[in-house]
């Protein structure tokens, strides 16, 4: 599934958890294919043509917004209206959330303009873990979980 969402030509991506590699390999990929992209603001570095500014205002074939859960209610209705009006025009949008939001996505109404949800997590030994749900209609359809763990040369990997 990650590779399906790598391969997108339109939709609306939210990475939550802070999971700045993850949310950078996405947009440095669609930015490679697109030529160019909007940013709002840039939690990561990115090679390419990227611009910095509203997404409000302009017209790009990506964009990057940040922290779309953490706005006051008048704007949130303005992005969920944006956010519609992206889906038909279909462009891609990273939407980059700093809090950890996996199963909870069902109270917001974002929900509803969401194709996938990829929430990262790191656990305490260096394990990291990936839970990646693709949504219909604001409904998980489908949830897949991808873990990561660091190779240590210490107890278990040797013998």
């Amino acid at each position: 599934m990650l590779r399906e969402i790598l391969n997108l030509d339109s939709g609306i991506v939210m990475v939550s958890g802070g999971g700045r590699k993850i949310a950078r390999i996405y947009f440095q990929s669609w930015v490679k294919r697109r030529r160019k992209a909007l940013a709002e603001g840039l939690p990561f570095s990115v090679e390419g043509e990227v611009y910095v500014g509203n997404p409000f205002l302009a017209d790009f074939p990506v964009y990057l917004i940040v922290n779309p859960l953490a706005r006051k209610s008048v704007e949130r209705e303005k992005l969920l209206h944006w956010l519609e009006l992206k889906r038909k025009e279909e462009k891609l949008v990273l939407l980059y959330e700093e809090r950890y939001v996996g199963d909870s996505i069902v109270r917001y109404r974002l929900r509803n303009y969401l194709d996938y949800l990829i929430a990262y997590r790191r656990e305490t030994v260096g394990v990291e873990i990936l839970n990646v749900y693709k949504l219909e209609n604001g409904r998980v359809v489908e949830r897949k979980t991808y873990i990561r763990r660091p190779m240590t040369s210490g107890f278990g990997s040797e013998r």
